[in-house]
């Protein structure tokens, strides 16, 4: 009996105890006062120093029209190609632009099967976008090889007005030495004939 007797008490205190602990609160903590964290030290990477950039930012051109205008001097459609490089040059609002719009109008003038066909007008407006600072723009790549069909052009064109000079040089020695041998043929046949 007294096995059961202590059983019981040791059961009943233990009921007491998880009785006694579900129904207290749980303590609150104590706030303690937070210590500010100390600063990192910096840390110093062996790069070298960017200065301060006041950057633009890049300007996105729409090349719609300039790029339809390609495709339209390709299909050989110059009129509708002609109009697609004029509403690029009025849309696009830059210098870039405005040169790159002025020198397909100009490769368009140059080609020999274009109804819009003037190597006149080919040749003054490139002459004149030439002076234009343009080495420095982001120009398209159609628009680059166009300007260098219009060098090529120019040099042809250079190069043309000078045999035509030549051949005009050459002319004219030939017609005099035609007509020293045929003085000299009249001055040899009188000689002839007086001799007999």
């Amino acid at each position: 009996m007294a096995f059961a007797r202590s059983a019981l008490f040791a059961g009943i205190t233990l009921t007491l105890l998880l009785q006694g602990c579900a129904q207290t609160p749980p303590a609150q903590p104590v706030a303690q006062p937070v210590a500010e964290p100390e600063p990192a030290p910096e840390i110093t990477l062996n790069m070298p120093q960017q200065p301060d950039c006041d950057c633009i930012e890049p300007v996105s051109v729409d090349y719609t029209f300039l790029e339809k205008g390609f495709a339209a001097l390709a299909r050989g459609e110059h009129d509708d190609a002609m109009e697609y490089f004029q509403r690029y040059q009025r849309l696009e609002s830059s210098a870039t632009a405005e040169w790159e719009a002025d020198v397909a109008m100009a490769f368009t003038y140059s080609l020999v099967d274009s109804p819009l066909h003037d190597a006149q007008q080919a040749r003054k407006s490139y002459r004149d976008l030439r002076k234009k600072d343009w080495q420095e723009m982001e120009l398209h790549q159609q628009t680059r090889l166009m300007q260098y069909s219009l060098e090529t052009f120019l040099a042809m064109e250079r190069r043309g007005r000078e045999l035509e000079e030549t051949n005009a040089d050459l002319e004219e020695d030939l017609k005099k030495r035609e007509e020293a041998i045929k003085r000299l043929r009249e001055l040899t046949l009188g000689q002839k004939g007086s001799a007999q």
